[in-house]
């Protein structure tokens, strides 16, 4: 049971990771502010560390991970997309990512609920994503 719920925290954490790197590189293009975009550059590349530590985690358990689903993707590029094409500006990007930390956060918190039985580490990358996120959402608060 442990080994089962350890493997499915860590494939949720492995997709929730991918589709915030995914969401970041989406919006890096329209950013104006030179402070913007290096704080959403350092998150990325905080996000890109995890992953590797997740894919670690993984492969000792033999496992590829799991690639967010095509459908939270493709939604996430339109609603991106969509709102990027009536307002490109800063405030617009700050308010989808704060949407993508939110609904990430949610998200881990479930899981975290739902494999209670999952192994200590893969616990603590899931509480190191969800304070990246409750991170980054605050630090979008000076860009709504």
């Amino acid at each position: 049971m442990i080994e089962g719920d350890t493997i499915k925290l860590l494939r949720e954490c492995d997709a929730g990771v991918k589709m915030g790197v995914t969401s970041l590189d989406e919006v890096m293009d329209y950013i104006r502010d030179d402070t913007f975009r290096q704080n959403l550059e350092d998150y990325r590349a905080e996000h890109v560390k995890l992953e590797d530590e997740i894919q670690t985690l993984l492969h000792t358990y033999q496992d590829d991970g799991k690639e967010p689903s095509p459908i939270a993707k493709g939604m996430s590029w339109v609603k991106t997309n969509a709102k990027l094409a009536m307002d490109e500006s800063d405030q617009t990007i700050a308010d989808l990512m704060t949407d993508g930390c939110n609904m990430g956060t949610k998200s881990l918190n479930r899981y975290l609920n739902q494999y209670k039985a999952a192994d200590e580490k893969s616990k603590s990358v899931a509480k190191r994503i969800i304070s990246l996120e409750e991170k980054l959402t605050q630090d979008m608060r000076k860009y709504l």
